[in-house]
């Protein structure tokens, strides 16, 4: 089969064993390195690619991707205004292209406590669950069910950590505070508070099992002393929630008279922080490659003063530079394909198997019972053989020039 003689030769070489110790062992280790390198940042990447989705499916499944509320028109007003007309509101803003659900909410601070003293302070979410049916909570049930609020008055559903710090379960009963809110009793000013009855109680894996409270928007209404259904604000669902923004500069055009807030108000800067870690992880790794490129200019060097007489002979045969610097960048890629090669596939194996290893090796880095989230990208995949390999390219460009000005009659007269 023809091919080209600087390939021809750069693979010779490459092959050989007749060169010494010392350059095999570098050349050995320079492969090695561009494999643990590799393998590393793939199985890296993927699982904070894993953890970033499962953060953004937790989160942004609970967040509302946009929240509509009544402008405060004055300035010493503080309590948001309630949404008489909230049913055509929604209505509305259902017949946007990008807005798949519209549920009406009221949100309020309050601390909780159970009946053997124990307190927590929770952000109450009063909802209708005919309209939360999408709801990742409502997905999440591990006791009752999340529909109770509409069966029973002053239900509450609860977090299992929060059950666990209350020490509370199904049928037990929990005491709700508003601290901002006070009535007139003949004992004074008091703080506004209610009996709710515990009728469900949810896991969705993060701190909203501990912070978060479900109560139906008509008791809500109530403990907080307002007439109607209390609801304030109506939460809107994108079918992409990153798409937010463009939404509402498209429907503050209609909706003047109301404040457009999205999730990136309240939680833009989390994953801001989680994207910036995962850049900071694929940097450190990417060292490892660069480190083993390194060893792969020191092998190439060697080579280079171990073949002059060689390179000498090619040149009087009729080699220009050009030939010579193919040669060992052939030589140096080569190294490099085999190392990016097999980091790709034990990489690729380790990923796809990461969960069962963990099980072998009885570790749980989540807890017990929860899986690490993987996702393998073939985009991630692709940039990490593509940067290794450009890496391992530029490492054979210095040997390879040094190669080119070999000097065939200085080194001939001395052999």
């Amino acid at each position: 089969m023809f091919q080209p003689v600087s390939f021809f030769i750069g693979l010779r070489y490459s092959r050989s064993r007749q060169r010494s110790g010392f350059i095999s062992f570098i050349t050995f280790f320079s492969i090695v390195g561009i494999v643990l390198g590799v393998a590393s940042l793939i199985t890296v990447v993927s699982v904070m690619d894993g953890l970033e989705g499962e953060q953004k499916r937790r989160t942004l499944g609970l967040v509302p991707h946009i929240i509509v509320a009544k402008k405060i028109q004055k300035p010493s007003q503080k309590k948001q205004t309630s949404l008489s007309d909230w049913q055509t509101l929604r209505e509305q803003l259902l017949l946007h292209p990008k807005v798949k659900h519209v549920t009406p909410l009221l949100e309020s601070e309050a601390l909780i406590q159970s009946n053997s003293g124990e307190l927590g302070f929770v952000l109450i979410q009063g909802v209708m669950p005919e309209f939360e049916q999408h709801n990742i909570v409502n997905n999440t049930m591990l006791a009752g069910r999340f529909n109770s609020l509409s069966q029973q008055p002053f239900s509450i559903v609860i977090g299992r950590a929060l059950a666990r710090q209350l020490n509370v379960g199904i049928g037990e009963k929990v005491r709700l505070t508003l601290p901002n809110k006070t009535v007139f009793t003949p004992m004074g000013r008091i703080p506004v508070q209610r009996t709710f009855t515990v009728s469900g109680v949810f896991s969705v894996g993060s701190e909203v099992d501990k912070a978060m409270v479900y109560i139906h928007s008509r008791d809500g209404a109530k403990l907080h002393r307002v007439k109607g259904d209390g609801v304030e604000k109506l939460r809107l669902y994108l079918d992409d929630a990153f798409s937010a923004d463009q939404v509402v500069k498209t429907l503050k055009i209609d909706l003047n008279q109301y404040t457009l807030t999205t999730w990136s108000d309240s939680q833009g800067a989390l994953f801001s922080a989680v994207r910036m870690e995962k850049n900071m992880m694929w940097l450190m790794l990417s060292l490892i490659i660069v480190v083993a490129a390194f060893n792969i200019v020191s092998a190439l060097v060697m080579v280079v003063i171990e073949k002059q007489g060689e390179i000498s002979i090619l040149q009087t045969l009729g080699l220009d530079r050009s030939g010579v610097v193919k040669i060992f960048i052939t030589q140096g890629l080569i190294n490099g394909f085999w190392g990016v090669s097999l980091g790709t596939a034990i990489g690729s194996i380790i990923t796809l198997n990461l969960n069962s290893i963990f099980m072998l090796l009885g570790v749980s880095l989540l807890g017990a019972g929860q899986s690490l989230p993987v996702e393998l990208s073939a985009n991630n995949v692709l940039n990490i053989v593509l940067s290794a390999l450009a890496m391992s390219f530029v490492a054979t460009l210095y040997p390879a020039y040094q190669a080119s000005l070999t000097q065939p009659a200085e080194v001939l007269r001395n052999e």
